[in-house]
């Protein structure tokens, strides 16, 4: 079991610029969920980070209820301050099951590839979402992506826990293990690209624009009835 930590990354000028530079993500990953009234669903967000997933999905389309886990205490503090009145909840913990059960929905973004053990991940996943529930993980960090190789030693040097190096197939294959359904997308395929400028992890304007239609993907895993 992974043990909390204080803060995500050393770099904080970085780790505070996450959230605007992932929030037309997250705005893809809304409009790719496939039930269409959440007013009853129960969501669960894996690595809330500072919370603004969870946010943007309430103040999007209205959930009952929604909760957030991270490592990271000082991240789940940013999270419950700026939470307001929603309907949501932050947690400092690597153990899913204290966040409840029966979710209808989890997401995750830029988690899966941190996480040494999916095989256990993929079990706590099951345990905690109700039949039919669904999990979305999305990542473009895996071991078939080119890029990766450089970003690896990168990552590792701004953050605070081991870096693993898991394949496409390995994070299949965790969550098949754990007995659920598998597909999986290429996330960003038909969307715009923000193009910003080249810089350490995408050099040129083509390893953004590859990056993000061929190698970022939507694993999505179903808990059987």
């Amino acid at each position: 079991m992974p043990s909390l930590i204080e803060t995500w990354s050393n770099d904080a000028a970085e780790e505070n610029n996450m959230t605007e530079e992932h929030a037309w993500i997250w705005r893809e990953m809304l409009r790719a969920i496939a039930l269409p009234d959440l007013r009853n669903a129960s969501v669960l967000d894996i690595g809330c980070n500072q919370g603004g997933f969870l946010r943007m999905l309430y103040d999007t389309r209205p959930v009952a209820q929604g909760t957030g886990v991270d490592l990271a205490r000082d991240r789940v503090a940013m999270a419950n301050d700026a939470k307001g009145d929603r309907p949501l909840n932050y947690l400092a913990t690597a153990e899913l099951s204290e966040a409840g059960s029966g979710f209808d929905l989890a997401f995750s973004h830029e988690v899966v590839y941190l996480i040494d053990d999916l095989a256990e991940h993929a079990q706590q996943v099951s345990s905690v979402l109700k039949p039919g529930g669904c999990y979305d993980a999305v990542t473009c960090c895996h071991a078939d992506n080119p890029l990766y190789a450089t970003w690896r030693p990168m990552i590792e040097n701004m953050s605070n826990i081991p870096v693993p190096d898991h394949s496409v197939s390995d994070i299949a294959t965790a969550f098949r293990g754990a007995g659920l359904d598998v597909s999986v997308s290429r996330f960003l395929s038909s969307s715009y690209i923000p193009m910003e400028s080249p810089g350490a992890f995408m050099p040129t304007d083509t390893d953004r624009l590859e990056t993000y239609t061929r190698w970022k993907l939507c694993f999505r895993c179903v808990k059987p009835y």
